[in-house]
Parts: structure tokens; C-alpha cells; sequence
């Protein structure tokens, strides 16, 4: 099962949640199983998941929206990777970041999880750090806002158009450090810094 990853989209399920900038995580791995051609089915470890493969012979992805809520999302992603056979090191998080501008995608492994509480339970429930992160820039709010209540907030309407570009760089970004590695994926994506 060396070449299986387990791509855990992060959100808050239910459709009124669906559009929130927190949920980004489950618009990208909503992407990736279109491009599959993949349909998510519910799974018993408390998530909807889709399987398919990279191409022909590719990487297998087990792609995963976890059906808790953002911060309790260690649960299905753990169970997940253990029923697949996942080791850490073949776990990919898509999520929002707020400190990163809006319309941009950055990688990294490993590392603090700053601030994100539902990369906190993924940190704690794998029983390490050591996993991917696919970071979708959601943007600061303005001004002194409330972050939580910022990424709680649907996209605004400049945002929404484009989104699509968003959602599709950040399922690039997958795909690309699935089948080049995390060097080559921060060298298109954001130069060589992680």
C-alpha cells in the first residue's frame, strides 16, 4: 500500500456550512474526486470518502471529508489511515489559512499547526506532526474582526469569482506533491521557502 495517500479535506459538515471560507477544504478534495471521476460514499469511520487512482497505474487517493466538525476531525482522519493502511507520511490536509493572502496556495510538512484547532486534533489523534498540509489562503478579516467569526463567513462575492481558481490551484497542489514531492509542488506554488 506504499503508493495509497489519504487526502483529508477539512470543514464543517452540513449545507449551512458549505460555503464558508472554512470549508474550503472540502470544495478541493470535492474537486479531486471529479477529476477522478470518484464518488464519495459514507464511510464507518464518520466520513464521506472517495477512491480513484492518479492516472493509469498512479498513486491510489483515498479522498476523505471528515463528517465531524472542523475541530474533532482527528477522529475519522486516524481512522481513516489506519483502515487503509495509511502511514502518516501519506496524509495530506486541505485547509483554510488565515495567514495567507486569499487566491493562494502554499505547502508544507510537519511544523506548528498555528492556531488551526481541527490540525490540532489531526496532530493528536495520528500521534504526529509529521503529515502534509495543503494551505488555502482564506486571508486575514479586516481591520481587528474576529478570526473564527471570519472563517465561519461565506465568501464574499469578489471572493466567490475566484474561487474556482482557488479550489483548483489547491487540487493541483495535491496532485502535484502526490506524484513530484513537496519541493517541486513549493517550487510552483510558492518558490522554495515552505
Amino acid at each position: 500500500m506504499g503508493n495509497t495517500w489519504l487526502v483529508a479535506g477539512l470543514g464543517n459538515p452540513g449545507p449551512g456550512y458549505s460555503r464558508n471560507r472554512h470549508n474550503i477544504g472540502y470544495l478541493v478534495v470535492e474537486e479531486l474526486a471529479s477529476r477522478l471521476g470518484a464518488t464519495f460514499k459514507t464511510h464507518k469511520a464518520r466520513a464521506l470518502v472517495a477512491e480513484g487512482r492518479l492516472g493509469i497505474g498512479g498513486p491510489k487517493l483515498i479522498l476523505a471529508k471528515p463528517g465531524t466538525f472542523m475541530n474533532l476531525a482527528g477522529g475519522p482522519t486516524a481512522a481513516l489511515a489506519k483502515f487503509f493502511d495509511v502511514p502518516a507520511d501519506h496524509v495530506v490536509a486541505v485547509h483554510d489559512e488565515i495567514d495567507i493572502p486569499f487566491d493562494t496556495v502554499k505547502l508544507k510538512r510537519g511544523g506548528s499547526e498555528g492556531g488551526h484547532n481541527g490540525l490540532r486534533d489531526i496532530s493528536r489523534a495520528l500521534g504526529t506532526k509529521d503529515y502534509f498540509r495543503v494551505r488555502a489562503g482564506v486571508g486575514r478579516p479586516p481591520g481587528r474582526a474576529d478570526a473564527a467569526s471570519h472563517v465561519l463567513k461565506d465568501f464574499s462575492a469578489t471572493e466567490n469569482k475566484d474561487l474556482p481558481f482557488l479550489v483548483g490551484n489547491a487540487a493541483d497542489a495535491v496532485e502535484l506533491l502526490i506524484t513530484g514531492g513537496l519541493a517541486a509542488a513549493q517550487q510552483k506554488f510558492h518558490g522554495t521557502d515552505s
